[in-house]
């Protein structure tokens, strides 16, 4: 009995002193023309020490088992290819790391391997050049305040700032949020945020979960040919494909909801999987605990995703989809105070909000012999935005005496896409990249308001309509040597609800390496984007009282990019890197009579805009220089340094140029992470992120107009004079990770806004009912400290 309990009693011990190790398995494929590369050689080092390697397979699979758990370098090689290098790839106990890497043809034989340099943050996209950033999924979880939202990670990027604590919208080099582009699996995709407004490209809370995508890119100016309809920026995210062999799981709970997910093989024998996930928000349950969550009304949303993939003779089918629905209510007519009231939302109505998005389709990827792969996807969007105002009057006590209908809509839009994309590989310098997407898109616009003449809820027009918009493009790269390469290309957009919307938009760029740490790469070309949908159904009353869809025939907004850049590596795992853009736009959207509006100025924050009639005649440029200091994560830290020097300004239809809103001149970051191994398989992550801006821009309020109105209305020849207080923020970063046997465990929190600064967001109209003689123009201001925590399980 002794022996046995003595036994039984050190079988704990002895699991938890084995090692613990995963797996680390993939594909390697040629970039450019998409075939598999068996007999490519794959290796693992620990910083430049040789840790094992192996040679892929005759399907250009590759597989190294036993890996400890950890941290690698994996460094891929074949002949008449370049060395692509994995830094810092984290290796967990609850989930294999399953890879796809892509190779870059070479225009020459290569030497032996030597780890001189990372060259980490290499694009997925081989005919980017210029104004691009690779980023993988733990940078969305590593950076301070970034909350696993790619668009708040790539805030820290330089050229890029986000426009609002609460919001995820990004200013991009001082151009409209409206101009960013969000594209998953090659699909256009509208705006993936949960409380969505119409027209916009943000949100406070990301329908997008981290844990499924795959490495992506990230573009800020001057893309390549196959990028359409954007301006400003581009997001090319990446779904990737579920585990085909074993069945792994993940779970969590965090101030931002509850999620499950789960992946794994259809049919192992056939290499097909499935991949799952779902997240439902857990806010009102932190706020019946009196855990401040950064405004009083509690957001309720829940979104999910999926994508099935099964291979075929010459490539593979996969079906895939997103899908989120939220909601809010700002209740200030439950208040029973003027002290409960909140500048979040306007204190003198109730407001019912709502969004929802789906995201969606099947799509078959073929080789096409040895030189050449095509992928055919069809698909389908639909996203709805829904909002209700009631305007609450109260005496001076405080007391409600009547509550109004103020204001309704129902937006949805809807679209069924049929796109093709062809990459074809002549020779090692020269590649080919063609495709178009054909949409077919559908508009229900509903949009009422109290006529404050009549007294009177009425709709203000109630349109069903659409209209097609095809989108082709053409790409060609040439390589003259494996340092020198152009990237020329044409971009067309057809947009056919009127006759205006066409385009044909060349674009160059090219990449110079000058020796094995210096390169220098540009990249210029023409650019637009369409007007948010309701722009151009939007309807009104003519003189001769018919309704009239004054916007109807608007054309495209266009821009002009230029970007040059130098970039250095400063031994094997940091960089500089320096950039300069001018951007000139023209035939932005202005009013026809003479104004200060310009569509160069819209699309951040939860209002809609209603401007007048407008016409294509208004012009704006932007200009700067963007510095990013960057050490990848190696010897357990890493930090970002980046700043940026810019300029943003534009012309209305009065002639007048004025700074845009988004015109702050600066913004900085500084970024830094340390992860200290605390026992054999724990580890302690902290990272810290402060963050520096200008000041917003702000107008004069017309106060007795606004009064009237029961909303701001601002001195138009006074649009933004008023420079606002310099924004500071300072978040931190906690995680506590444990390896277990095929078990991760990993509790994390983010501080944010530490300091509890108070950045002041805007103006808004807040009437205090008590007393009238307190001004109903005040401040607004962004979120204050705000902790967000999670814990996880991967197994």
């Amino acid at each position: 009995m002794k022996k046995w309990l003595f036994i039984l009693f050190c079988i704990p011990g002895l699991i938890y002193s084995q090692q613990v190790t995963q797996n680390i398995r993939g594909t390697v494929r040629d970039a450019e023309s998409n075939q598999t590369l068996p007999g490519a050689t794959i290796m693992l080092f620990s910083d430049t020490v040789f840790l094992t390697g192996t040679v892929t397979d005759d399907a250009g699979a590759f597989r190294i088992e036993s890996v400890p758990v950890g941290r690698v370098n994996l460094v891929a090689r074949f002949i008449g290819y370049k060395d692509y290098t994995i830094p810092d790839l984290v290796v967990t106990s609850g989930k294999e790391v399953i890879l796809t890497i892509a190779l870059e043809g070479s225009t020459q034989a290569l030497n032996e391997v030597q780890i001189t340099a990372y060259r980490k943050g290499e694009v997925i996209n081989e005919m980017a050049t210029v104004s691009v950033r690779s980023f993988t999924v733990e940078e969305t979880d590593r950076y301070a305040g970034s909350r696993g939202d790619p668009a708040r990670m790539a805030s820290n990027f330089a050229g890029v700032q986000g426009a609002d604590d609460s919001r995820n919208d990004l200013i991009i080099r001082g151009n409209s949020p409206i101009g960013v582009l969000w594209r998953l699996d090659d699909l256009d995709i509208p705006n993936p945020n949960h409380f969505a407004i119409a027209g916009t490209t943000g949100g406070p809370v990301s329908v997008i979960n981290n844990k499924y995508l795959s490495n992506s890119d990230f573009f800020t100016g001057a893309f390549p040919a196959e990028y359409g309809n954007a301006t400003a920026g581009v997001f090319d995210l990446r779904m990737r494909k579920g585990n085909d062999e074993q069945y792994e799981f993940s779970g969590q709970l965090g101030f931002l909801g509850t999620e499950l997910f789960a992946e794994g093989p259809l049919r192992a024998d056939k290499k097909s999987s499935f991949l799952v996930s779902y997240r439902y928000s857990t806010l009102q349950l932190f706020e019946s605990f009196n855990i401040q969550i950064g405004t009083q009304a509690v957001p309720q949303y829940q979104d999910a995703a999926f994508k099935l993939h099964f291979p075929t003779k010459n490539g593979s089918i996969s079906v895939f989809g997103i899908g989120g629905i939220s909601n809010i209510d700002i209740l200030v007519s439950d208040f029973e105070s003027a002290e409960d009231l909140e500048l979040y939302g306007d204190s003198d109505r109730d407001q019912y909000f709502g969004t929802s998005l789906a995201a969606g389709g099947v799509s078959y990827g073929h080789r096409l012999g040895s030189k050449a792969f095509g992928k055919l996807t069809l698909a389908y969007t639909w996203q709805d935005n829904h909002a209700d105002h009631v305007l609450v009057n109260r005496d001076s006590s405080f007391a409600i005496t009547s509550m109004v209908p103020n204001m309704g809509y129902f937006y949805r839009d809807q679209k069924v896409s049929l796109l093709y994309n062809l990459q074809y590989k002549f020779n090692a310098r020269n590649s080919f990249k063609a495709g178009t997407n054909v949409e077919r898109l559908f508009y229900h616009h509903l949009d009422s308001n109290l006529n404050l003449a009549t007294n009177v809820f009425e709709n203000r027009y109630n349109y069903r309509g659409g209209a097609l918009l095809i989108n082709s493009y053409l790409q060609w790269k040439h390589k003259f040597s494996d340092d020198f390469s152009i990237v020329s290309g044409l971009h067309g957009t057809w947009f056919t609800l009127n006759k205006n919307s066409k385009a044909l938009e060349p674009r160059i760029g090219l990449s110079y390496r000058l020796d094995e740490a210096k390169s220098i790469n540009a990249g210029a070309g023409l650019h637009s984007q369409l007007l948010p949908s309701y722009q151009y159904t939007f309807q009104r009353l003519d003189a001769e009282g018919q309704m009239e869809r004054i916007n109807e025939d608007v054309g495209l907004l266009r821009s002009v990019h230029s970007v040059a850049g130098y970039e250095q590596l400063l031994g094997s795992d940091m960089r500089i890197k320096l950039e300069t853009y001018f951007q000139y736009l023209y035939d932005v959207p202005v009013e026809i009579l003479p104004s200060a509006f310009s569509l160069a100025n819209e699309g951040s924050g939860f209002a809609r805009f209603f401007p007048g009639p407008l016409e294509n005649t208004g012009t704006g440029k932007n200009y700067g220089v963007e510095l990013t200091l960057e050490k990848y994560f190696s010897k357990q830290y890493f930090f970002l340094v980046t700043g940026s020097l810019f300029n943003s300004r534009y012309t209305g239809s009065d002639g007048v140029e004025r700074p845009t809103n988004f015109n702050g001149t600066y913004a900085a970051n500084i970024l830094a992470g340390r992860e200290f191994k605390v026992a054999d398989r724990h580890s302690l992550s902290g990272s810290i992120k402060s963050t520096w801006a200008g000041g917003r821009l702000a107008s004069p309020v017309d106060t007795a107009a606004t009064i009237a109105a029961r909303e701001l209305i601002f001195i138009d020849s006074l649009t933004n004079t008023i420079r606002l207080k310099d924004y500071f923020r300072f978040d931190i970063r906690l995680a506590y990770k444990i390896n277990a046997a095929r078990v991760t465990h990993e509790l994390a929190i983010d501080l944010v806004n530490v300091f509890n600064v108070q950045n002041i967001l805007g103006l808004t109209y807040a009437p205090n009912p008590t007393d009238p003689s307190v001004s109903p123009v005040q401040e607004a201001y962004q979120l204050g400290f705000l902790p967000i925590f999670y814990y996880k399980i991967d197994f």
